[in-house]
């Protein structure tokens, strides 16, 4: 590691150990507003240390520094860890729904600012963009768990299909290759979280309909994305690497 990687690690120690202490006031806030027992000072401080040591390691790695959208995405992973607290603190029953509903709204609304900031301050990076969608895939998991037990285990789906899409890969390479951008993509997901709060709000009748709505397009968007990673997978030919091009005309 260069002198220069070493001081911009260094530099991101007491940074961590500052949204760490922020990550411990909320959820203090959240006992003493509406009451938080044991599981969920251990799932919320649980969350804190795997997100802080995971961004520890990941800038370690690539000598990399925090910028001003990465702190706008801590913020963000700030208020999951707290959601994260609260469902599993009441897992099933007892929510505190406007709290839990108003930590998801920021944290989503707050999604459209990484971006714009990353953008407009020239600070955009591979790293940041894969925290980011780390922080949005791990909401939608926690909002899937609590709202599963409203509509069934069905609801699971939403949040397990990245992280089972993931696990795919280890299996199937190809399916670790770089999309192509799509705004078709990022209104999907930005889809799942959304319905899924307002489902947890319980203030729309037949929410159910919704949360069947954000599955359909999720599985479409994946079973799309998949279909092409799989047309342009790269295969070993005749001990040579050759791209395989098979396109599918409907």
């Amino acid at each position: 590691m260069t002198t220069l990687q070493h001081s911009k690690t260094a530099s991101a120690v007491p940074e961590h150990a500052a949204w760490a202490g922020a990550q411990i006031i909320l959820l203090a806030f959240v006992e003493r507003t509406v009451g938080l027992g044991a599981p969920g000072w251990l799932a919320g401080i649980s969350y804190a240390v795997v997100t802080w040591s995971l961004l520890g390691y990941a800038l370690q790695r690539t000598g990399g520094a925090l910028g001003p959208a990465d702190r706008v995405t801590l913020g963000r992973g700030v208020l999951v860890g707290s959601v994260t607290a609260i469902v599993v603190d009441r897992v099933g029953e007892g929510v505190p729904t406007a709290m839990m509903v108003a930590f998801t709204a920021v944290a989503l609304a707050l999604d459209c600012v990484d971006g714009q900031v990353a953008r407009r301050t020239g600070t955009s990076s591979a790293l940041g963009a894969r925290f980011d969608m780390e922080v949005d895939a791990f909401l939608i998991l926690v909002l899937s768990v609590h709202v599963a037990f409203s509509f069934g285990p069905w609801v699971l789906a939403i949040g397990a299909m990245r992280y089972v899409f993931v696990a795919a890969s280890w299996a199937f390479p190809w399916l670790r290759a770089d999309l192509p951008a799509s705004y078709a993509r990022k209104t999907v997901a930005a889809v799942q979280g959304v319905l899924l709060v307002v489902a947890a709000s319980g203030v729309v009748p037949f929410s159910e309909h919704l949360v069947g709505f954000a599955l359909a397009t999720l599985l479409w968007s994946f079973g799309r994305d998949t279909a092409w990673l799989f047309r342009h997978r790269v295969v070993t030919v005749a001990g040579t690497v050759a791209p395989v091009r098979r396109y599918v005309h409907v």
